[in-house]
C-alpha cells in the first residue's frame, strides 16, 4: 500500500474513490509549516537561514501521515500542480526526513491539472520528482514577503502610531489606489458640447447624425467648449440643407476571447455576479476538489490558479464535440483556436481554467450545487466552450453627411452595424458588450448615396468631463496584471489583507483609500520610493519567475534586494518624526489642508485663527492639530474639513464636529471619533444617545438629517400579524437587523433599516425562523464555508463569548490567539475540528479556566468594535490629544 499526500480532505475523499484500497490518500490540510511571526525566522546573515515552525494542528496532520508511512511501502505526494503545492510537497517531505520514518521507501511527485479519474490515474503512471526550481522560487518570495514585513512594518509602527503593516506587494497595490485618488483630487472638470442632428429619409425612417467638422476644421471632443459657440452652430445646421456624401457598407469579425485565467476569471465573477475575489477563488475551489453529481464523485472545472490560456488537445476536441451536438456544425470553425497569454510575466505552464467534461453541461448539473456554485460552473462552461466557436460576423455601415447653409458648412457622420451571424455570442457574451450602448451597435435604416435628408430637430447637449473611476476589485486585479505585480494566487488574499487593514474600504464595489491607507502610501513613496515603484516590483516578479525557471538563484536574489533594502532602512531609522510629518504635509496637502468654502487659509486654525494646522501623531493613528496647543485644543481627524455648516470651527475641543441640535430634546448632535471609529452622539454624559457609522457611511456624508435618522434607531416598523408582537428594525453589533419577540434576522444595508415594512419584516422573519431554532440563538456568523467534507453538517465561523471558534455540529473548537476569523481557511477549520473531537470527541464543551491568563476579556473583533464607541484613556496633560483618544 502507498500514501498519497493532498491538500484538503475533500480532495483526498474524491481521490480516494479513483485509486482504491492499495492506496490511503490522507490532508496535509494545507501548509503544515511556515515561518514564525517573529525577528529572526529569515537570517540575512546566515545567508538567508530559514527556521520552519509547525502549529498545533499540523502537528496532528503530520504524526497521522507518518504513521502512515511507516506501515507504508512508498510516499506519493499529489498535492496542487503550482509552486505552493509544490512547496507543500517538501515542506511535507522534509519533516518526515527528520523524522526519520521514510528510510529507503521510494517518494515520488504527480501532478494533474483536473481532479478526474483519467487524470488522477495519468499522473499516477508519470510520477517525478520534487522540482527543486519551484521550491527555490517559493523559498525566495516567502523569505522575501517577510523580510519586508518584519523589517519595514517596525519602522511604520515607530514613525506612523496606527499604520498596520506593509508589504512587497500589497503596498504597491495600495498605491495604484491611492494614486488613482489622488488623480481624482486634481482632476479639474471640463465643459464640452456635443451636436448632433435627427434626420429622416425619404422613406420617412429617422436616424442619428452626429458633428464631425464644422467650417473645414475636424472636431474633437472638447473643442465645442461654450454655449454661445454650440448655439452659433445649432443655429447654421438649423436652416441646412443636408445629403449624403457616401455609405460604405463593410463586413466585420468579433473573435471570441480565451479561456478564464485566474485573474479574468475574478473580474468576469465581478461584474457578471457581484463576487469579491475571494468569493471566487472559495467557490471555485470546490468545483475543482469535487463535488457528488448524480452519485459519482468529481471535479467539475481544472486547477483555477493559473495565467495559462490554452486547452489541452483532448479538451479542445471535447469542446468542439459539444459545439457541434448543442449549438450546430456551423458555429465550429475549421480548425481549433489557440490563443497565447498577453499579460506581462504569464506562466503558461498549467491549461486555462476550463469543465473537466465539456458534455456536463450547466443545466444538466445545477441542481447538484449551490447557487453559487452553478452560476460560476455556468460562466466558466460557457466562456470555454465559446472559445473555440466561430467568429460573431457583423455588418458595419458607415454614412458621411454633408450640411450647407449659405457659404457655411458641416459634416455629420452616423454609424451603425446589424449582426448577420452570432458565432460565439450565442455562448457567451462579455459584459461590457452586454451592456454596451456603443453607437456601433445602432442599426440605420437604408440610406442611399447622394439622398436629400429631412432635419427633424437639431440637437446641442452640454456635458463636462469626468475624473477616472476609483479601481474596482477587478479593475484592480486587471491593472496590477498589465503591470506584472503579483501572481495568479496572490491577487484575492492581497485585496483582503487590504480591506482587513482598514487601508481601503469597499462601497458599491469601488475601493477607497482610507485616511490611514494614504498616510502609509504617502510614507512609503516618500522614503521607500524604489520599493513601492510599479516597474522595480515588476522586475522583482521577473526575477522570481527565473528562479522558477531554474535560470537563477534564489540565494542570489535575496542577496541583491536585501543589500540596498536593509541600507534603506537604516536611513529611515535616523529621520526624525517631525521630519516625516513635514513631509506628508506637503505630500498629502489636499487631504490634510482640504480647502474651506470662504476661501481662508485651510493650514490656519480655524478655532483660535493664529497656529497653524499640521498633522500630528497619536496612540491611535494621524489627526490634524493646532500648533498653539495647549492654549488652542483644535483637533481634526484626518480627512475631515475642519468646520461645520456655518462656516465656523466644528474641532471643538474634544475634537467633535457639531450637526445641529435635535428638534425634540434641544440636545446638540455631535459627530466624534473613538477608538473604534467615527459615531454620532445627542447630548453629553453618560445618558447620551450613541451610534456608530454603519458601513459604507463616511464621515463626510453625514449631516444633521442622517445623524439624526441613525439616533432614531431602534425603529417600530409595526405588530406582527400573527404574534402581535412588535417588530422592530435597528443597527446591531453584526450590522442591519429586524427583531420580533427574540428572533433577529439580518438585513442587507443600513438603508432597507430606514425603508422596510411590514410585510417584507414578515417575510425576513419567517425566513431566518424556518432555518431552525438554533440559528435564533446561535452565536453570529463570521463566515461559512457549507458542508463538512465527510458529512454530518455545516462547518461556521462565528463570534463567541470567548473570541472566535469554528463550530460544527456540537464541535467548537477555538481559533489560535492573534488568528483573524476572516482569514481562516477551510483547511485550518478542518484541522481545529480534528484536533478539538481528537481531545474530547466533539461532545463536551469546556468552560474556561478562571486563571490569571483566562480571566482576561478578549480583543473585541472589528464587528464588535464598531458596534459602540469606546471609552479611551484621556491623553497626558502635556500632550496634544488625538480625536481618537477622546471619550465617547
Amino acid at each position: 500500500m502507498d500514501v498519497v499526500v493532498v491538500e484538503s480532505p475533500a480532495k483526498a475523499k474524491t481521490i480516494n474513490k479513483y485509486l482504491g484500497k492499495n492506496y490511503k490518500v490522507l490532508a496535509s490540510f494545507g501548509h503544515v509549516r511556515d515561518l514564525p511571526a517573529k525577528d529572526g525566522s529569515v537570517r540575512p546573515d546566515e545567508d538567508f537561514a530559514m527556521s520552519w515552525a509547525v502549529d498545533g494542528a499540523s502537528s496532528k496532520r503530520l504524526a497521522d501521515i507518518s504513521k502512515a508511512v511507516k506501515e507504508a511501502d512508498g510516499l506519493i505526494l499529489a498535492t496542487d500542480p503550482d509552486r505552493e503545492g509544490e512547496a507543500i510537497s517538501w515542506h511535507v517531505l522534509e519533516v518526515l526526513k527528520q523524522k526519520r520514518v521514510l528510510k529507503d521507501k521510494p517518494v515520488s511527485r504527480v501532478v494533474f491539472n483536473a481532479i478526474t479519474k483519467q487524470s488522477v490515474l495519468e499522473a499516477m503512471a508519470n510520477p517525478r520528482q520534487i522540482d527543486v526550481a519551484l521550491v527555490d522560487a517559493y523559498l525566495a518570495r516567502r523569505a522575501l514577503d517577510y523580510l519586508v514585513g518584519f523589517t519595514l512594518s517596525p519602522v511604520l509602527w515607530r514613525k506612523l502610531p496606527g499604520a498596520r503593516s506593509a508589504g512587497r506587494v500589497q503596498s504597491v497595490a495600495l498605491r495604484l489606489v491611492c494614486d488613482r485618488e489622488a488623480e481624482i483630487e486634481r482632476f479639474i472638470a471640463v465643459e464640452y458640447w456635443q451636436i448632433a442632428a435627427i434626420l429622416g429619409t425619404p422613406r420617412a425612417e429617422q436616424f442619428e447624425a452626429k458633428l464631425t467638422a464644422f467650417e473645414g476644421k475636424r472636431l474633437q471632443r472638447l473643442d465645442i467648449s461654450s454655449k454661445a459657440q454650440a448655439d452659433d452652430i445649432r443655429s447654421m445646421l438649423e436652416g441646412a440643407s443636408f445629403s449624403t456624401a457616401s455609405v460604405e457598407a463593410k463586413p466585420a469579425k468579433r473573435n471570441p476571447g480565451p479561456p478564464f485565467t485566474t485573474s479574468t476569471l475574478q473580474q468576469a465573477a465581478s461584474s457578471r455576479l457581484g463576487f469579491s475575489a475571494n468569493r471566487t477563488m472559495q467557490v471555485a475551489q470546490r468545483l475543482y476538489e469535487g463535488l457528488d453529481i448524480g452519485g459519482e464523485t468529481a471535479g467539475l472545472i481544472t486547477y483555477m490558479r493559473t495565467d495559462g490560456v490554452q486547452m489541452a488537445p483532448e479538451a479542445i476536441s471535447a469542446a468542439r464535440a459539444t459545439i457541434g451536438k448543442e449549438f450546430g456544425d456551423k458555429y465550429l470553425p475549421e480548425k481549433p483556436r489557440y490563443y497565447s497569454a498577453k499579460a506581462k510575466n504569464a506562466q503558461e505552464a498549467h491549461e486555462a481554467i476550463r469543465p473537466t467534461d465539456f458534455s456536463r453541461l450547466p443545466s444538466d448539473v445545477s441542481k447538484y450545487l449551490d447557487a453559487d456554485q452553478a452560476r460560476l460552473y455556468e460562466m466558466i462552461w460557457k466562456r470555454a466552450i465559446a472559445s473555440q466557436m466561430q467568429p460573431a460576423e457583423f455588418e458595419r455601415t458607415t454614412v458621411e453627411i454633408e450640411a450647407t447653409n449659405g457659404g457655411r458648412h458641416a459634416n455629420l457622420r452616423a454609424v451603425g452595424s446589424v449582426m448577420r451571424f452570432d458565432g460565439f455570442i450565442a455562448a457567451y457574451t462579455d459584459h461590457k458588450e452586454e451592456d454596451s450602448e456603443d453607437e456601433e451597435n445602432k442599426r440605420l435604416p437604408e440610406i442611399r448615396s447622394g439622398e436629400t435628408m429631412k432635419r427633424e430637430a437639431i440637437n446641442a447637449t452640454q456635458h463636462t468631463t469626468e475624473p477616472p473611476p476609483r479601481y474596482s476589485e477587478a479593475s484592480l486585479i486587471k491593472k496590477m496584471e498589465e503591470l506584472g505585480i503579483g501572481r495568479p494566487s496572490t491577487y484575492a488574499s492581497t485585496l483582503k489583507t487590504l480591506e482587513d487593514r482598514e487601508y481601503v474600504t469597499v462601497d458599491k464595489r469601488r475601493l477607497t483609500p482610507q485616511a490611514k491607507g494614504r498616510l502609509v502610501t504617502a510614507f512609503l513613496e516618500g522614503f521607500f520610493e524604489r520599493y513601492v515603484e510599479y516597474d522595480f516590483t515588476a522586475a522583482l516578479e521577473e526575477r522570481l519567475d527565473e528562479i522558477s525557471d531554474g535560470k537563477l538563484a534564489y540565494r542570489e536574489v535575496l542577496r541583491d534586494f536585501w543589500n540596498d533594502f536593509s541600507k534603506a532602512v537604516e536611513n529611515i531609522k535616523e529621520l526624525r518624526v517631525t521630519e516625516v510629518l513635514d513631509a506628508l504635509n506637503e505630500e498629502l496637502a489636499p487631504l490634510v489642508f482640504p480647502e474651506r468654502e470662504d476661501g481662508s487659509n485651510p493650514r490656519i486654525c480655524p478655532k483660535c485663527g493664529t497656529g497653524n494646522l499640521s498633522l500630528k501623531l497619536g496612540k491611535y493613528g494621524a489627526f490634524v492639530g493646532c500648533s498653539n496647543y495647549p492654549d488652542c485644543g483644535f483637533t481634526r481627524q484626518l480627512g475631515g474639513d475642519g468646520t461645520n455648516g456655518n462656516g465656523d470651527a466644528a474641532g471643538l475641543e474634544d475634537g467633535t464636529k457639531a450637526l445641529g441640535v435635535d428638534p425634540y430634546t434641544k440636545e446638540e448632535i455631535t459627530l466624534r471619533s473613538g477608538r473604534f471609529g467615527p459615531y454620532v452622539q445627542r447630548g453629553e454624559g453618560k445618558e447620551a444617545k450613541r451610534s456608530s457609522l454603519p458601513k459604507g457611511w463616511t464621515t463626510d456624508s453625514i449631516d444633521h438629517e442622517k445623524a439624526l435618522a441613525l439616533l432614531s434607531l431602534p425603529r417600530d416598523v409595526g405588530k406582527h400579524p400573527e404574534s402581535g408582537k412588535m417588530i422592530s428594525a435597528g443597527l446591531g453589533r453584526y450590522g442591519p437587523f429586524v427583531l420580533c419577540d427574540g428572533t433577529y434576522a439580518n438585513l442587507e444595508s443600513i438603508e432597507d433599516v430606514f425603508s422596510i415594512g411590514l410585510n417584507r419584516a414578515v417575510t425576513v422573519l419567517a425566513e431566518k425562523q424556518s432555518k431552525g431554532k438554533g440559528a435564533r440563538t446561535a452565536a453570529a456568523a463570521l463566515k461559512e464555508f457549507g458542508d463538512h467534507p465527510d458529512g454530518g453538517g455545516k462547518i461556521v465561523v462565528r463570534d463567541g463569548k470567548y473570541g472566535p471558534y469554528v463550530n460544527f455540529g456540537k464541535v467548537n473548537a477555538t481559533l489560535p490567539k492573534g488568528k483573524d476569523p476572516a482569514t481562516i481557511t477551510l483547511e485550518e477549520a478542518l484541522a481545529l475540528i480534528a484536533e478539538k473531537q481528537g481531545k474530547d470527541g466533539g461532545t463536551t464543551k469546556k468552560k474556561p479556566a478562571k486563571s490569571a491568563s483566562t480571566a482576561r476579556k478578549p480583543a473585541k473583533s472589528a464587528s464588535a468594535a464598531k458596534s459602540a464607541p469606546a471609552k479611551a484613556k484621556s491623553a497626558p496633560a502635556k500632550k496634544q490629544p488625538s480625536p481618537a483618544k477622546k471619550k465617547g
